[in-house]
């Protein structure tokens, strides 16, 4: 059962199959689709007295995108945050500064072409779309992570070097939605309960625990609330984030992220999804396996809700996506990556030639995922934002274009000697 799962999980067929439904059923009966996916769970008529004729409404596409999702944000931030303050982090020190230079290349690509070409179209055609520039900013980790096995094996150093630029594109990604894609008016005095909650939790459950067993091998505090409140504290305080995420008009989906950041976590990162965290026994590793098959489901909800898009829907946003994607992400990695290796002398790691940088920077172009999500808040619903989620859904076509690259390339497959 466990290598059942972990052959679903690993390969993101529960993702891939919820978009596929999507595709094929809001093809077949769009509106029965569309009735579903804005079928609404609860409605606060009180609130909507007072904010307004709307109200707070519950549709089962808010429960997955704002609410679900969260979950799936905490679990990229908590490989992100791993990587950058351990010792041992893959983000850490010179060995990462190609790969975040590439990061740069592959996002600054991206946006160049799709906007350069949407102000070519007119000024109606940019006004239209120009707000979907972050969408083919991003990369799909476990697409990315898969592809780049089947091209290059499990052992080459170029499948780190992927992992470490799409985990970084990750964190920015998580800024850019912060930033630029508010889910309403702001009202950033909210965020004050999210850091609040986080530093509490920290506080009270942490860090006095510690401080009052110094000096004592037992632990005995610490330990009490180890085995006694395990994770509700912080799933408290992460109640209570998302609520300040929801109000302050920051997407409520990142509202998890301040709590990531002060449950206790190890000493050491094996990198993402590692097989050795099992073992590990800090709770920020624990929960994040607890709710590895979780998120799955999630995933598959979040394919079934975002990608039911009709084909008719192609058009310029699509072109626009696929462009900065396929063309402006290997452009981008392989540009800068240069940079970063040769003329500032940062080197590429053993193994590794220019010439892959290419073809990293087509898988790296399989946007889905946080494409996807990108596309539904950068855009009201309707057909603009069909056009570029069926851009978003189409850069699965980067796995061939790798694949491609890495035989004119001369990719070599090497497979680990170990299990590390």
């Amino acid at each position: 059962m466990y290598k059942l799962w972990g052959f679903i999980a690993e390969n993101s067929v529960l993702l891939v199959s919820g978009a596929a439904i999507a595709l094929i059923w809001a093809n077949l009966d769009g509106h029965s689709y569309h009735a579903v996916v804005d079928y609404v769970l609860w409605k606060n008529e009180f609130v909507g007295a007072a904010y307004g004729e709307s109200g707070r409404v519950l549709t089962v596409h808010y429960l997955v995108n704002d609410i679900l999702m969260a979950f799936f944000f905490a679990i990229a931030a908590k490989e992100v945050w791993e990587a950058m303050i351990l010792k041992s982090g893959s983000l850490r020190g010179k060995k990462a500064l190609t790969p975040l230079f590439a990061t740069a290349g592959g996002m600054i690509g991206p946006v160049a072409i799709y906007l350069g070409i949407a102000y070519f179209l007119g000024s109606e055609t940019y006004s239209a779309v120009a707000n979907g520039w972050a969408i083919p900013t991003a990369t799909d980790i476990a697409f990315s992570y898969l592809v780049g096995r089947v091209i290059y094996g499990a052992g080459h150093p170029a499948v780190r070097f992927l992992l470490l630029l799409a985990i970084a594109d990750d964190a920015c990604g998580l800024i850019i939605l912060a930033v630029f894609y508010p889910s309403g008016d702001l009202a950033l005095e909210w965020l004050l309960l999210s850091v609040g909650a986080a530093l509490a939790a920290y506080f009270f459950f942490n860090y006095l625990p510690k401080k009052l067993d110094a000096g004592d091998p037992a632990q005995p505090r610490a330990t009490w609330i180890r085995a006694t409140l395990s994770f509700w504290p912080y799933a408290v305080a992460g109640a209570l984030s998302w609520y300040g995420f929801q109000m302050s008009g920051i997407h409520p989906a990142l509202g998890l992220l301040p709590v990531v950041a002060v449950i206790p976590h190890a000493d050491r990162d094996f990198g993402f999804f590692a097989e050795q965290e099992v073992h590990q026994t800090d709770l920020l590793n624990q929960i994040e396996h607890a709710l590895k098959i979780p998120i799955e489901f999630v995933l598959f909800l979040f394919g079934l809700m975002n990608a039911g898009v009709e084909f008719s829907s192609i058009g310029t946003p699509t072109t626009l996506v696929l462009l900065g994607l396929l063309v402006g992400k290997p452009i981008g990695i392989l540009i800068f990556g240069w940079i970063g290796a040769v003329p500032l002398g940062l080197g590429m790691p053993p193994m590794m030639r220019i010439s892959d940088l290419l073809v990293v920077g087509f898988i790296a172009a399989i946007g889905f995922t946080v494409s996807l999500f990108i596309a539904s808040v950068a855009f009201e619903a309707g057909p603009v934002q069909d056009a570029a989620k069926m851009g978003a859904l189409l850069s699965l076509g980067a796995c061939a274009l790798a694949i491609i690259a890495g035989r004119i390339c001369g990719v070599k497959k090497h497979e680990a000697t170990t299990n590390a």
